[in-house]
């Protein structure tokens, strides 16, 4: 195949291009940001099961104090009904024996039921400090979350904006080249994610790999309108004074 040596040099400026654009495209796959926000998001779904489950805590322990402030209630009322009744001195003796046996009970019972009651509001005092910090944990995970969220999105949009104006770059670019020429760079582009490349001190600039004396041999043998590919990566490479030839 034939093209013009400043036809060739032009590829340089559009593998450049290509290069650019393939590396838009690795990063936006492999920003740090995703691999934040997924990690991110563990921590937020941990921190909402556990507030959750504190949350539960909570209030099973609110119900088990609302039963032990009714059970006490009823406790004291009892107390209140009997003591009416003592002191309306109504009853008679045995009658009088049992009331004052049974405040005796009540008594005790109302002490036990209000240390327990005591305990529980301990408990919940301390439940209720795990809450509030679980809350303060998910808080900062949801800021966390969000921060990484805004980072992604404006590195996706200098990444959008730079796609943009180099798309819109190599469509100008390309109307510049015949079309075998064209048409082969983006096969070899295509399949070895290079279509062409400058060599540099009898090395393709694609593959990195310098030509071995038969192959040198070949290129500097080439007509200057020859279009060369590298024997072992298949990139036309571009002859300039840089190329050792």
């Amino acid at each position: 195949m034939k093209a013009e040596p400043a036809v060739q040099r032009r590829l340089l400026d559009l593998a450049e291009v290509d290069a650019e654009l393939a590396r838009v495209t690795h990063r936006r796959r492999t920003l740090p940001e995703l691999a934040e926000i997924a990690e991110a998001e563990k921590v937020l779904r941990a921190k909402q099961d556990a507030l959750t489950t504190v949350g539960t805590n909570l209030g099973d322990l609110d119900r088990e104090v609302r039963r032990q402030e009714t059970e006490i209630e009823q406790v004291r009322a009892r107390e209140e009904r009997d003591r009416v009744l003592l002191q309306g001195g109504k009853v008679g003796a045995k009658q009088l024996t049992d009331l004052e046996h049974e405040l005796a009970t009540l008594g005790r019972r109302r002490a036990a039921l209000e240390d327990d009651l005591l305990e529980l509001m301990e408990r919940r005092e301390a439940v209720e400090a795990d809450a509030q910090h679980a809350r303060v944990e998910l808080d900062k995970a949801q800021e966390a979350m969000a921060d990484a969220a805004r980072r992604r999105d404006s590195a996706l949009a200098d990444l959008e904006s730079t796609e943009t104006k180099r798309t819109a770059d190599r469509r100008l670019m390309v109307g510049r080249f015949p079309e075998p020429l064209l048409t082969l760079y983006d096969r070899v582009r295509a399949h070895k994610g290079i279509g062409a490349s400058l060599l540099r001190s009898r090395r393709c600039g694609a593959c990195r790999i310098e030509l071995d004396r038969n192959a040198f041999a070949k290129v500097k043998e080439a007509a200057a309108d020859e279009v060369v590919q590298c024997e072992e990566c298949g990139a036309i490479m571009v002859r300039t004074g840089e190329s050792g030839l």
